[in-house]
């Protein structure tokens, strides 16, 4: 039993390339032992678990999940349902294929993942998350504060009311949501751990509407 550990979803490739390895080994190939086997394991599990992590973890899961909170938040039955078949089709065709594409090129596979394909794979999946997520901070960010900061009557008699909201609103539509959508992210850059970010967030939440900042 040997060491092995990668994302659990990018590890069909390497099991297909080992399949490949082993049935070369059995026709005859005297070039094919344990030590050749193994060191392709090692050294794609690093490199596959760098992709898989921030692909399925970092971006598919988080994305499928704010679409189906989107949708169960308004009432829709298929918000859960969307997450749970598009997290598991996407496990599925992941293994499936990549179990096939790993036993079809075997060794050749190293060669596919050289020349930086898997860094910019990578990174476009990422840019592609933080587009998603960015999107949907003005959807699902509500902030309003309803602190006057003055009243007056207009030419036609009605009372006109001024907040801070409102000025923010005048400036840029969602302002407040992004100005605390960026102070989140620096406190999570600062190792800040998320649960804490989260409770410091129903805290203030709490206060402020206890004592009519916070609306």
């Amino acid at each position: 039993m040997e060491f092995f550990n990668t994302q659990p979803w990018v590890a069909s490739p390497i099991i297909g390339v080992t399949a490949a390895m082993e049935q070369e080994r059995a026709n005859g190939a005297k070039d094919i032992d344990d030590a050749a086997i193994s060191g392709v394991k090692v050294g794609l599990m690093g490199p596959l678990a760098g992709v898989g992590d921030p692909i399925f973890w970092g971006t598919l899961r988080p994305v499928l999940a704010a679409l189906g909170a989107g949708l169960a938040i308004s009432g829709n039955l298929l918000g859960p349902l969307l997450f749970f078949i598009g997290i598991n089709l996407c496990r599925s065709l992941t293994r499936w294929y990549g179990f096939k594409y790993g036993y079809e090129k075997g060794t050749e596979i190293v060669n596919d993942m050289g020349g930086g394909r898997l860094q910019k794979l990578t990174q476009g999946a990422s840019i592609l998350g933080l587009f998603v997520m960015g999107s949907l901070v003005s959807k699902w960010t509500s902030i309003n504060i309803p602190l006057e900061l003055s009243r007056y009557k207009n030419q036609m008699g009605e009372e006109v009311v001024t907040t801070v909201q409102s000025v923010l609103n005048d400036l840029l539509p969602g302002l407040a949501a992004l100005l605390l959508t960026f102070f989140c992210m620096y406190l999570l850059r600062k190792k800040i751990n998320a649960m804490y970010i989260i409770f410091a967030l129903f805290g203030v939440g709490i206060v402020g509407y206890h004592f009519g900042i916070l609306a």
